[in-house]
């Protein structure tokens, strides 16, 4: 899931061109979250393919897997917007930089990518749809294991609440 923060912190980014301190740090709506550099660290190397570095083709071939639409496109905005040393690559640190602070906007915006039919819950189903969007071979039961895990209401749905706990459990109100 953090994948797909990832996205919509580089969304971000594209829209503004440049990016400051203060800039990195506004939100619609507010706490925002600083993340997990750990948790993060397994997205890169998830995203990158193990390789030091985020190229072109990897972010192609992900929006590919969540069928974003033009896809190449869209991969090279997200490679302008955050490659801010210009090398043609983004490295942990870039990646860091895009990452940096999460809103709540940004979550809800998350959950609606799981929430497709707009019901304002994420099921097994949901989920086990957005991983096979991202490559990923998980059974009905996992996924069933996944939500009960996060399911704080026993009503076999993750709801908004439980899905900020879950995102911002490792994180730490900035």
């Amino acid at each position: 899931m953090r994948i797909l923060e990832f996205r919509y912190n580089v969304e971000k980014l594209k829209e503004k061109k440049w990016i400051s301190r203060k800039d990195s740090q506004a939100s619609d709506l507010k706490p925002t979250f600083e993340p997990d550099k750990e948790g993060m660290e397994q997205v890169f190397r998830k995203i990158s393919n193990g390789k030091e570095m985020i190229e072109f083709s990897d972010l192609r071939q992900l929006l590919h897997k969540m069928n974003v639409a033009d896809a190449d496109r869209e991969a090279k905005q997200m490679m302008q917007a955050a490659d801010f040393n210009n090398d043609g690559f983004l490295d942990f640190d870039e990646f860091m930089k895009v990452t940096k602070d999460v809103s709540m906007r940004e979550l809800k915006d998350a959950f609606g990518m799981f929430d497709e039919n707009r019901d304002g819950h994420i099921s097994a189903e949901d989920i086990k749809r957005m991983m096979q969007k991202l490559g990923e071979s998980c059974t009905l039961e996992d996924c069933a294991r996944m939500v009960k895990h996060v399911d704080k209401n026993g009503d076999g749905l993750v709801d908004m609440d439980e899905f900020v706990a879950m995102m911002t459990g490792t994180r730490k109100p900035i």
